[in-house]
């Protein structure tokens, strides 16, 4: 028991310091920074975020200014007080915003784009080789809950106060105060 609590006070302290050193490859982070290691961070010179945010760890975070030589302006922003569940994957090539008092569940994608677009053309090509595309950007608003597995796809806004279930595949948009799930995500009340 005293072992255990001490192994556990020596990790916190290694996430404050590897805290204090990972905010800097942002573009800008604001105060009570907090990211458990490991981290996974492409693009960081694309991502704000805003006061005490919150990781536990495993996350991978990206913006991509190339790929397979074609070029994207990516800017993802995420507000103040979001916290973040273990093994969570966000990638933007486009836009991406997350709002203020955001609670995300572990194991949650946001991504902005895929691997080509659905055409025979585009399957002749290894999915790997395939431009990468966006059909939008995703914008989560305040006060929103992201339960565990939910994966929000390109082009989506959700409104906010909204709930989003778990393991959702989320492929359209949903107005303020939505319970929304289901694959594909379904609005299942609207308080």
């Amino acid at each position: 028991m005293i072992l255990e609590k001490l192994i556990n006070k020596i990790r916190r302290i290694q996430n404050f310091l590897f805290s204090g050193i990972i905010k800097y490859c942002f573009k800008s982070a604001g105060r009570n920074f907090f990211v458990e290691y490991p981290i996974r961070l492409t693009g960081g010179n694309n991502i704000v975020i805003g006061n005490n945010f919150t990781s536990f760890g495993r996350l991978r975070i990206e913006t991509f200014e190339s790929h397979n030589g074609f070029k994207f302006t990516p800017q993802l922003s995420i507000g103040n007080n979001v916290s973040m569940n273990y093994d969570c994957h966000i990638g933007c090539i486009n836009k991406i915003v997350i709002g203020n008092n955001v609670l995300i569940a572990s194991r949650v994608t946001i991504l902005d784009h895929f691997h080509g677009e659905i055409n025979s053309e585009e399957l002749k090509i290894p999915p790997s080789e395939r431009k990468i595309v966006s059909k939008g950007p995703i914008i989560i608003e305040n006060n929103v809950w992201i339960g565990e597995g939910v994966a929000i796809m390109p082009n989506v806004k959700i409104g906010e106060n909204s709930i989003i279930g778990a393991n959702a595949v989320v492929t359209k948009s949903f107005p303020p105060n939505s319970i929304i799930g289901g694959i594909p995500a379904k609005l299942l009340k609207q308080l």
